[in-house]
């Protein structure tokens, strides 16, 4: 019987051994065009009018949003040395005599404010209804998540807490402890774990696949079954922001937080470090910013109930409208197939 599992030895974060092409931004890529191919498929559904090179501007300045709001926003919450407000141009080039410094990566909560900016802007742009497009797009974007996390595991990045359950995983990159201590010296033991150089590497939990799966997968089908049964327009973007929010929330017990933040609220003191879970009462950044999620997204889905013109699948896209509601195409075939059959008597 396995203790832990190994991680993958034949993993490796570039595509090509050498070359600058890693299967972290291929993930990415493969996430955007899923969401872009699901979005499509919905305009067919709806019979919406829309050409491809306005899908395509419109997916395009909603990506612009979300890579500037995930940058800014990571230095704004998760950096604690305040370079980024002495150099603020450091926030989008962080290198100095060609190094890298500053902190490294982007913040998915900053990246939905981006997106949703981006997102709404070019609809106001286009005289387009927001709301009816923004649950065609949430319907379609979480199953890209799955590829996003899958390309943090594969860069042995996001791991969660220490574990000793079977499904924990040894990650090569994870910060190693000193087998002095004594919480970690019972793990070690417990786990049959050699120190090396009198520190040792212990299990992690894979919190990666366990967002791949519930906040790509699990998140994914919820919403596009309920794609043709929204009570009203806007509803699933209040279920996305919702929905998210509660899966995340509850992972974030699974993942160990930034070792420089900790807990951002400890109504607990266990004096164990965050690397090991302490209490169901003491909450990480992630967890105050899903928390937000679920509570601004009950809030909108109160607001767009109230909304004028909020029936689900009627759309204004510029002017003249340019669609039609699935009432209405399918009343028009009906007619069309029994004048027909008139035709054939």
């Amino acid at each position: 019987m396995l203790l832990y599992i190994p991680y993958p030895s034949w993993l490796k974060p570039e595509i090509i051994p050498g070359l600058p092409v890693r299967w972290y931004g291929l993930m990415y890529l493969i996430a955007f065009v899923i969401a872009y191919l699901l979005f499509r498929r919905q305009e067919k559904e709806r019979s919406l009018k829309l050409d491809d090179d306005s899908v395509s501007s419109l997916f395009f300045w909603t990506i612009v949003g979300l890579l500037v709001g995930a940058r800014i926003f990571a230095t704004i919450v998760y950096d604690t040395s305040g370079i980024y407000i002495q150099k603020p141009w450091r926030i989008f080039w962080p290198f100095d005599g060609g190094k890298f410094v500053g902190l490294q990566g982007m913040s998915y909560h900053g990246g939905l404010i981006g997106a949703t900016i981006g997102f709404i802007a070019y609809c106001r742009y286009r005289k387009w209804d927001a709301r009816e497009l923004g649950d065609m797009l949430v319907a379609a974007v979480p199953l890209g998540y799955t590829f996003g996390r899958l390309g943090n595991f594969i860069n042995g990045e996001l791991y969660g807490r220490v574990t000793t359950s079977p499904i924990g995983m040894i990650f090569p990159q994870a910060e190693q402890f000193p087998y002095e201590l004594p919480w970690v010296k019972e793990i070690a033991e417990k786990l049959a774990i050699i120190p090396v150089n009198g520190y040792v590497n212990l299990p992690r939990h894979p919190s990666q696949l366990y967002e791949a799966f519930f906040e790509g997968i699990v998140l994914w089908v919820i919403l596009w079954l309920l794609r043709n049964r929204r009570p009203f327009k806007g509803f699933l973007i209040g279920m996305y922001v919702i929905g998210y929010g509660t899966v995340r929330f509850f992972i974030e017990y699974f993942r160990e937080p930034d070792a420089d933040l900790g807990y951002r609220i400890e109504l607990v003191k266990t004096g164990l470090p965050p690397a090991l879970f302490s209490s169901f009462f003491n909450f990480s950044t992630g967890q105050i910013l899903c928390f937000l999620m679920i509570l601004g997204g009950g809030i909108w889905l109160f607001i767009a109930s109230k909304l004028p013109n909020n029936k689900p699948g009627t759309v204004e896209l510029g002017m003249p409208a340019l669609v039609e509601t699935h009432q209405t195409d399918r009343a028009r075939r009906k007619n069309e197939q029994r004048n027909l059959r008139k035709k054939l008597k």
